[in-house]
């Protein structure tokens, strides 16, 4: 079983997913980030929470990219 590097989402990104939602809109702004993606809808404004596999799966394009999260650098320690 070969293992998929997991997709890496920011804050702010902009997705696109597969079906459109009840009112109409296809994109989604990513506002939580963990092992559940948190979305809200562009046009109605509705959150929703999904499981970081099953969004990858639903996602059909980023539209926009949020900021990437800075990444903390391994700090060099003092021994004395």
């Amino acid at each position: 079983m070969v293992l998929k590097e997991p997709v890496p989402f920011y804050m702010d990104d902009v997705v696109q997913l597969r079906k459109p939602h009840p009112c109409g809109s296809l994109e989604w702004t990513v506002v939580r980030i963990g092992a559940d993606i948190g979305l809200r809808c562009r046009t109605c404004g509705r959150r929703v929470l999904l499981p970081r596999r099953t969004l990858e799966k639903r996602l059909k394009k980023f539209v926009s990219r949020g900021p990437a999260a800075p990444v903390q650098g391994t700090s060099e320690l003092v021994t004395g």
